[in-house]
């Protein structure tokens, strides 16, 4: 059969084998070096190294095995130089062409990288990361702003953590164009618009992971000024673990991620009960202890009495244990007052935290039967679902209809 016919039809694999036998037969590239940019270095559990090796004209996907990475001599990272020597062959299964890198070496900074570096040295300069102007958290943010885009994983992420942890907070969505041209400006717009709003206490600002490229947005001047002048706490929240922005510099608080962002931003209300209960028993403990140390107080002072004998000592005795009786007992009222008030306070805290306060106003919780997860968006009931139904009152079983289009 001869497939160079145009009559002839090819399947998918034997274009691809045709691709590889010809980039398998160049001598050039069973054997080449080549210069470019790290972009979307990432390392799996295997040990493999997969990476794109990029110029202004193309880009290369390249892979590393875990041998040939051991004997790197470097920290390869986003927006580094590099040369590459390795053979180019097609990965079939994808029709994919790659570079199989069996050496790395640096060859200085990227551009990228050298853009970074610049900026960040004149930030600094300037003052804009010192420690001393960064802000606390508040212990108990009632209003929480997520700055970014509605249709990744990182605001369900960071909304779905911070519900759990503590049902009463509030939660404005800011969206945002995080990646790309239009990003810097709308991340900017997003930051501004904050400082109009006077009931925010904390912002969380991030997205996703992604390539040096992907997150760039985050290393513009124009954001990192706008974080900086924000007038309320930011956490920033870009990407990974190992991804790090200007951005982060710059914020209050840097979390790893956005699920650790929505950790740093509110108290996990479990928590927070049994440290209202603890104080209350230490609240009472010094109570009692201050009761019983003016009870041995005058104990003392009546024996004292007693023993002094002479009728006119005894009586200015009693006289001052008269007026020291007194004073004892509006101090312990005083202490009660304010120990009632305190717990009153700590009493109305958690009444407000309570699951059951919110069902009374008309909410429910919904939980599939089958596994008890409660739901916390509509995908998570498919029609059909059998659901329980928790009320003010008590519960009802339910079976999810199809979804209503508003």
């Amino acid at each position: 059969m001869n497939l160079a016919t145009t009559s002839e039809v090819l399947t998918v694999g034997a274009v691809t084998a045709r691709v590889a036998q010809a980039i398998r037969a160049d001598c050039l590239l069973s054997d080449c070096t080549i210069r470019g940019e790290l972009s979307n270095y990432r390392i799996y559990h295997s040990g493999h190294h997969y990476f794109t090796l990029k110029d202004a004209d193309a880009e290369l996907r390249c892979v590393m095995f875990r041998g040939d990475a051991a004997r790197l001599r470097f920290d390869p990272a986003d927006g580094l130089a590099v040369r590459a020597s390795g053979r180019v062959d097609v990965y079939e299964k994808k029709g994919e062409y790659q570079l199989y890198v069996r050496a790395l070496q640096h060859d200085g900074l990227g551009a990228l990288f050298e853009a970074y570096q610049r900026l960040r040295e004149r930030l600094e300069a300037e003052g804009l990361f010192r420690p001393e102007r960064k802000r606390p958290l508040p212990r108990y943010p009632r209003r929480v702003a997520i700055i970014t885009s509605p249709s990744g994983a990182a605001v369900r992420d960071m909304v779905r953590i911070l519900r759990q942890r503590w049902p009463a907070v509030r939660i404005l969505l800011l969206e945002a164009v995080v990646q790309g041209e239009q990003a810097a400006p709308s991340l900017c717009r997003a930051l501004e618009a904050v400082g109009r709003l006077d009931d925010i206490d904390l912002v969380l600002l991030g997205r996703g992971g992604g390539s040096i490229e992907d997150l760039w947005a985050f290393n513009e001047e124009m954001v990192v000024r706008a974080v900086v002048a924000c007038p309320v706490p930011v956490i920033s929240a870009v990407g990974h673990e190992t991804d790090f922005t200007i951005c982060d510099f710059a914020a209050d608080v840097r979390a790893a991620t956005p699920t650790h962002a929505a950790e740093l931003a509110v108290p996990e209300i479990g928590a927070e009960a049994q440290h209202h209960g603890q104080l209350e028993a230490r609240l009472n403990r010094a109570l009692a202890q201050r009761v019983e140390t003016a009870r041995l107080g005058f104990q003392a002072i009546e024996s004292r009495c007693l023993a002094a004998a002479p009728s006119a000592v005894l009586a200015q005795q009693m006289q001052r244990l008269d007026e020291l009786s007194e004073r004892l007992e509006c101090a312990v009222a005083r202490l009660t007052e304010r120990a009632s008030h305190h717990l009153a306070r700590l009493t109305q805290t958690l009444a407000a935290l309570d699951p059951s306060a919110v069902l009374a106003r008309g909410y429910a919780i919904l939980r599939r039967e089958r596994d008890g997860k409660v739901a916390m968006d509509p995908a998570d009931l498919p029609p059909g679902t059998l659901v329980e139904a928790r009320l003010a009152g008590g519960s009802r079983r339910l079976v999810a209809g199809e979804e209503q289009v508003a």
